[in-house]
């Protein structure tokens, strides 16, 4: 029923909900939402409901004509490609002229060469599809409210993210985007640097309204005659200038901004029509939700710091739209992604359920098919990520709350978010903030796999019951997580395995039944490879790579072999040592936090094999955490991201073992030095802030 509210209110923002006042406008009523009680009284629902229907009726009622915008990469072709064919002559020529003068031919790439922008792919239509435009169609990419952009990252110019101009050319060559290392500079993160080109044509009603703009501009006049206003300036749009053509050139990086603001009629007409969103999403709340204030409180708070930690990395999370880097697994996964999507709209479906491959090749089938559905209900943006992202601190602290008091789980939950100190145990969310920022696949898996876990071993003590749905939504999520990234199968396996045997045992039929049917999909991805490429792979081809698969079963028997032969300096002792060292180095790759790590994992293989003191569901847990260790012996291991989920796990077990073991071995054995830090004001002080924010989450 909360799920149900919240839609209510997405139904009265609209899609795409591709701005962040309009996420954060969501973002609020969901956490009002869900922190409070939800009326099952019809007359509550009749209600919202007819505040849904007075907002859309008055929403249409104040709708304006939009403005047409395309925009498009300018890449000249050795051959007269699309852009010479349909841009208009003079408009070509002049962003020749400044291509030209921007990487003149010494300081391009030799056609060739690796990752070379002039071996990529160029334009096959004038204007680029977007995402936006799927719900506001348009001639052009898409038919927007306004135009004011200073910086290209967000405007949304999804063709930067096709995978057709994936390159790897550096300046001053062309190239797709230059980054500000300095972490105060979240907000400035991006620079866009591909060349591309800006056009907007206005309708009749905005007759009055004045544009700005800084860089230069061809404007149609009559008889379909452009000229050229170039450095700064502003101009109000006359009836004559309604239905023709204004070219912005952005063939230099940073070299383009424009800004209109229409005339007061029309403002005030899309003002109204965003107070009365904002109006029925308060009402909606006020007639379906028990509010509670207090309540709401922390998951504020929680909300909020995560989303600080994601802006000091990267704020263009927040409606913006990055250029993902070339060669890298996040650029291939949107650009997949909006292939698939513009096959699905063009109903050609067995196109967009292949994705891009006949067999599945790149270790994260699921994210592109996720990119795609993101794109229709996010336009283009990626705030359909960064909801994960923000879910994911009350996924870590109703894990932590399974096993452990409210006040240890809070105040875990929060250093999981906030100290990056965690960097070296793989425990933090930086880590994850950072992957997604990157197009990663595995924090979407991570989180899934973590958020399968709690309805499968079940949210309180001792266990789950016997309920179907429960055990579906469990193994469905790990599914999902599987579908990102398999190499969590393992970890996935010992989990439902375990789980399945236990309700086999007690002959919970509900529940075994949810297990199975809930995992089911994981067989998409072999049904999918069976279909499409007529070969029979479980999970993606890549498997076997020699990059990933670095130490195969039978090197660590020849390395044996070295060993009782004493030839220490063979090739297959050498590996296995160093594969070893480069596990226990955890995410942090290095070798200085290998004690750390050990440690950990020496505590993990003592609860799982002689910890029958500890819950049975965390035995299973830490058996999962191992299963996924044993994939580091195998596949590379100085790869930090591809163990985060392993090492989650692994610090879960441990904080379990110190709360029921370590800390009470240390009082026993230290009680005046236990004794004098827990009177330490400055510890009094922490317990009586941790104490505080247990009585608002209560």
């Amino acid at each position: 029923m909360k799920f149900a509210a919240l839609l209510l209110a997405v139904a009265v923002v609209g899609l795409p909900v591709n701005s962040s006042a309009d996420y954060g406008v969501l973002a609020v009523a969901a956490i009002v939402i869900f922190s409070g009680t939800v009326r099952l009284q019809g007359r509550s629902w009749l209600g919202a409901a007819a505040i849904v229907a007075v907002a859309i009726a008055g929403q249409m009622l104040l709708a304006t004509p939009r403005i047409d915008e395309g925009h498009n990469v300018f890449l000249p072709d050795e051959q007269a490609g699309v852009l010479e064919r349909e841009l208009p002559a003079p408009v070509y020529r002049r962003m020749k002229e400044v291509f030209d003068a921007a990487y003149p031919l010494n300081v391009r790439c030799d056609k060739g060469s690796t990752g070379c922008w002039r071996n990529g792919g160029v334009p096959d239509r004038l204007y680029a599809f977007s995402a936006d435009g799927i719900f506001h169609r348009s001639p052009l990419s898409r038919a927007v409210l306004g135009i004011d952009f200073t910086d290209p990252v967000w405007l949304g110019l999804g063709f930067s993210n096709e995978h057709r101009y994936n390159w790897y050319t550096t300046a001053p060559d062309v190239h797709r985007a230059d980054r500000n290392r300095f972490f105060w500079n979240g907000y400035r993160r991006w620079e866009f640097a591909m060349p591309w080109f800006e056009t907007i044509v206005m309708p009749a009603v905005m007759t009055g309204g004045q544009l700005c703009w800084r860089g230069e501009l061809m404007w149609e006049g009559a008889n379909g005659n452009f000229s050229s206003w170039p450095g700064e300036g502003c101009r109000s749009i006359e009836p004559a200038d309604a239905g023709r053509r204004i070219y912005g050139l952005a063939i230099k990086p940073n070299s383009l901004a424009m800004r209109f603001t229409p005339p007061v009629h029309v403002r005030a007409l899309q003002i109204g029509s965003w107070v009365l969103s904002i109006a029925a999403v308060i009402g909606i709340i006020f007639f379906l939700v028990n509010v509670r204030p207090r309540r709401a409180l922390l998951p504020f708070a929680a909300v909020g710091l995560a989303a600080l930690v994601i802006a000091l990395d990267d704020a263009s999370f927040f409606g913006g739209l990055r250029p993902m880097d070339g060669g890298d697994d996040g650029l291939f996964y949107d650009g997949v992604g909006r292939v698939i999507l513009q096959k699905f709209l063009a109903g050609d479906i067995a196109g967009a359920l292949e994705g891009g491959e006949s067999v599945f090749y790149y270790g994260g089938p699921g994210l592109r098919y996720f990119r795609a559905l993101e794109h229709v209900i996010f336009g283009e943006t990626f705030l359909g990520f960064l909801t994960i992202l923000l879910v994911t601190p009350f996924i870590v602290y109703f894990l932590f709350r399974r096993f452990l008091p409210q006040n240890w789980s809070l105040l875990l939950a929060f250093c999981f978010i906030a100290v990056p100190t965690g960097m070296m145990f793989g425990t933090t969310f930086v880590n994850y903030a950072k992957l997604a920022a990157r197009g990663y696949a595995d924090p979407m898996a991570y989180i899934l796999f973590i958020a399968g876990i709690v309805p499968i071993i079940g949210f309180v003590a001792p266990g789950p019951d016997r309920k179907f749905m429960p055990a579906f939504c469990g193994a469905l999520l790990l599914a999902l997580g599987i579908f990102m990234k398999p190499i969590i199968a393992p970890a996935a396996a010992v989990l439902l395995g375990g789980a399945g045997l236990y309700a086999l045992y007690l002959r919970q039929w509900p529940r075994l039944a949810g297990l199975c049917i809930g995992f089911l999909p994981v067989l998409s991805m072999p049904l999918h490879n069976w279909i499409y490429g007529k070969v029979f792979v479980l999970f993606s081809s890549n498997a076997g790579n020699a990059d990933l698969l670095v130490m195969r079963p039978s090197a660590y028997l020849s390395a044996a072999g070295e060993v009782l032969t004493l030839n220490f300096t063979g090739p297959n002792l050498k590996n296995g040592f160093f594969q070893i060292v480069n596990w226990l180095s955890g995410p942090a790759e290095s070798v200085w936090t290998i004690p750390l790590n050990a440690a950990g994992v020496t505590i993990l293989v003592y609860v799982v094999l002689r910890g029958r003191n500890f819950d049975p569901w965390l035995r299973l847990i830490g058996a999962a955490a191992l299963a996924q260790h044993s994939v580091a012996l195998f596949y590379n291991a100085s790869i930090g991201r591809y163990h985060y989920l392993t090492w989650f796990l692994t610090m879960l077990v441990v904080m379990v073992f110190f709360y029921q073991v370590g800390f009470p071995w240390l009082s026993r054995r230290y009680p005046a030095l236990s004794e004098r830090f827990l009177l330490h004001p400055l510890s009094r002080r922490f317990a009586n802030g941790v104490a505080r924010l247990e009585k608002v989450s209560s």
